[in-house]
């Protein structure tokens, strides 16, 4: 009779070693010859068998240069003390058939204890099978949704059918992608003003779309992104560029990235200074205009100032200078009240955010270039001057607002 093993309490694990060669049945006919009468009726071997309290013997034997060596295994549910009875007798057989042997108990294992362990590893495993499924599952389903919210939004906009968001056409500022997976990405974060060019050869419909939008060109970090980028400003009226963080992607960038890289964009002009970005052909032309507006603007009046005032003026300018000079390659801006006292220093790309806010700011020192769109805005602001690195491509200079760049402190 085998014992239940549900209800196998102990184990009892056994070596035994013969001075010879014997068998499977040997060891087991001396283990029920030698034991039998020498625990009581109680604990007899065969009698536990026949009520299934201790299971079958099992034996493993290997012979080698004629001795034998092998374990024993006996399942018991008797208790622990019975148990270790039992297993004290099986050290007390010295004979194996005709052959010298010794029995060593090497250990009762506890088997509700090994199962134990068991079920709470196999549990582990079955718990972590469950939260993993259950993160993937809901994973799935919010990826699932927002994909088909992002398949229904995304258009193809204009007789070049570019992928673009649903807001691109009734929007005041655009921001140009490199193709429709990055189209996505940004639909996946509420951006909806967006298009793509879909590779280096720019679309009719995107470089007529920035004539009347205002630009922001928004590229890859990596070689690619740069190409494209060139592009877009020899052939569309960018104002503003953003990039991803190097060697990363528009389309798999996370939300926190997007938003920095965005918030982090830069003027086009002083992209293309910072760069040394040179725009042959065509552009030439727009690029003399507004040193000629400055000439003009800044030409002697035909009144004759007094010495005091002279003196005055060309203090400030110095001051300005210094000041220019400071906050060089910092990318900031000082802005001054009309006493010429500093109101406050804050990053080049809030300054179009702060001068809209209005206040009393009459003078701006900041290290960058002099843009249309930032005379357009200090000139509805009443902002009375601007010095900056550089004169961009200025078509219409403002009379109200007065403009300096470091070449006039040369």
């Amino acid at each position: 009779m085998v014992i239940d093993p549900s209800t196998t309490k102990y184990m009892i694990k056994a070596t035994i070693k013969a001075d010879g060669v014997v068998e499977k049945s040997d060891v087991v006919g001396a283990i029920f010859g030698q034991t039998e009468g020498l625990l009581g009726d109680e604990l007899d071997l065969r009698e536990l068998q026949r009520s299934a309290r201790v299971g079958r013997i099992e034996v493993e034997l290997e012979s080698k240069n004629g001795k034998s060596e092998g374990t024993i295994l006996l399942p018991t549910s008797l208790d622990k003390v019975e148990t270790v009875i039992l297993a004290a007798a099986f050290e007390s057989i010295d004979r194996v058939g005709p052959c010298k042997a010794t029995i060593k108990v090497d250990e009762v294992e506890d088997v509700r204890v090994s199962r134990r362990k068991s079920v709470i590893e196999r549990a582990k495993t079955l718990l972590n099978e469950v939260i993993e499924k259950g993160k993937i599952e809901g994973e799935s389903i919010a990826d699932t949704v927002r994909q088909a919210v992002q398949v229904e939004e995304i258009t193809n906009f204009g007789t070049d059918h570019c992928p673009a968001g649903p807001n691109i056409e009734q929007s005041d500022a655009i921001i140009i992608v490199e193709g429709r997976r990055d189209v996505l990405n940004l639909l996946k974060y509420g951006i909806k003003n967006v298009i793509a060019v879909g590779g280096t050869n720019v679309p009719r419909t995107v470089a007529d779309l920035t004539k009347e939008k205002i630009t922001t060109v928004f590229v890859d970090g990596d070689r690619g992104g740069e190409l494209i980028l060139r592009e877009l400003l020899q052939v569309a009226d960018v104002d503003f560029v953003a990039r991803a963080p190097q060697t990363r992607e528009v389309e798999e960038i996370p939300q926190k990235l997007i938003m920095k890289s965005l918030k982090n964009k830069i003027p086009r002009e002083q992209f293309m200074d910072m760069y040394n970005i040179k725009i042959g052909g065509n552009r030439k032309e727009e690029k003399e205009k507004p040193q000629k507006a400055k000439r003009d603007f800044f030409s002697k009046p035909k009144e004759k100032k007094k010495p005091e005032d002279v003196k005055i003026a060309k203090d400030k300018q110095n001051n300005y200078e210094s000041i220019l000079n400071d906050i060089s390659g910092s990318l900031k801006a000082v802005l001054f009240d009309e006493n010429g006292n500093e109101l406050k220093k804050i990053p080049v790309r809030e300054l179009t955010d702060e001068i809209k806010k209005g206040g009393n700011i009459s003078t701006i020192v900041f290290d960058g270039i002099v843009t249309q769109r930032l005379l357009d805005i200090a000139n509805n602001k009443s902002v009375k001057e601007i010095v900056g690195i550089k004169l961009g491509n200025v078509v219409k200079m403002p009379k109200s607002v007065k403009v300096l760049t470091k070449t006039d402190f040369e």
